[in-house]
């Protein structure tokens, strides 16, 4: 089994995150014994890249980037002012996220979380060459800074394009460089057997972002860990496990979450890191579910 390096990701705590709230996260998070942070983009002026390089070097962290397109980005659109935008947004994310030395920026890089709308077979061939066509140009951009573009499926709440990985391949195997992130929250609504869909996702997969089934801690849920696991290194991926949940408190972006999923927000990050951490030193005494 493959010893993931495991972040996480501000939102747990935060949202939008802020050099102040940076300040004091990083070294929380530092001194629980994450390896990585990671951080997400819904503006391209929340946080300085410079700032948080030198904070988490400070601290001996990795990072990675997420983004999220707001309503009033869309790559799907045909309204040149807004695809504009969009480009200009992504393309920022890579710059931020080469300078603080992420490999990747995932996410749903298509449409915003929430939109949905009936697609018949010639609409979603439509729909889908056009991303192609605007995600190639974005994607070799990335290319040029280091940066893979990791695109996201979302639930059939979030989005009604993209919610499986069969549908993500359609896009990402027509363009070079561009890879494919799973989320186990998402995985878990729409895939018949999750550690399948990993294994499905093969060498195109650059991200993996874990919680339980409900958002909340990993571990404390009805997922077979293990085989998900095995899968990640069936496929290769050795890269990071980054617990992205939320909490109902404060929460500014649009995710659903109505209750608490653990007794605190710290909660979800320190008692993960030690379920996936004793899960891969396959020292199953020490594994308790949080």
């Amino acid at each position: 089994m493959t010893v993931h390096p495991i972040g996480v990701n501000t939102w747990v705590w935060v949202s939008p995150l802020t050099d102040d709230a940076l300040s004091r996260l990083v070294p929380r998070i530092s001194g629980w014994g994450f390896d990585v942070v990671e951080l997400p983009m819904m503006s391209t002026t929340d946080w300085d890249p410079a700032y948080a390089a030198d904070l988490l070097a400070a601290h001996g962290l990795g990072a990675t980037v997420c983004a999220g397109l707001l309503p009033d980005h869309d790559l799907l659109t045909d309204d040149a002012e807004v695809l504009g935008r969009t480009g200009d947004f992504v393309r920022g994310c890579v710059r931020a996220a080469a300078t603080v030395g992420a490999r990747v920026v995932a996410g749903p890089l298509y449409s915003p979380a929430g939109r949905r709308w009936p697609l018949d077979s010639d609409g979603r061939r439509d729909a889908l060459a056009r991303l192609v066509t605007r995600l190639r140009p974005l994607a070799g951009y990335a290319a040029e800074h280091g940066v893979t573009l990791a695109l996201e499926p979302l639930n059939r709440f979030d989005s009604s394009l993209l919610n499986t990985v069969a549908q993500t391949l359609e896009v990402v195997d027509g363009i070079d460089g561009l890879g494919i992130a799973l989320d186990t929250f998402h995985v878990n609504i729409e895939e018949r057997d999750v550690a399948a869909a990993f294994r499905a996702a093969g060498d195109r997969l650059v991200h993996v972002q874990v919680c339980a089934n409900d958002r909340g801690t990993p571990g404390a849920d009805h997922f077979d860990w293990p085989a998900i696991l095995g899968a990640l290194t069936d496929v290769g991926y050795a890269g990071p496990l980054c617990i992205e949940s939320f909490t109902a408190a404060g929460l500014e972006v649009p995710m659903s979450v109505w209750r608490p999923l653990a007794a605190s927000r710290d909660a979800v990050a320190v008692d993960g890191l030690s379920f996936l951490r004793a899960l891969m030193t396959e020292d199953t005494s020490t594994i308790a579910v949080p």
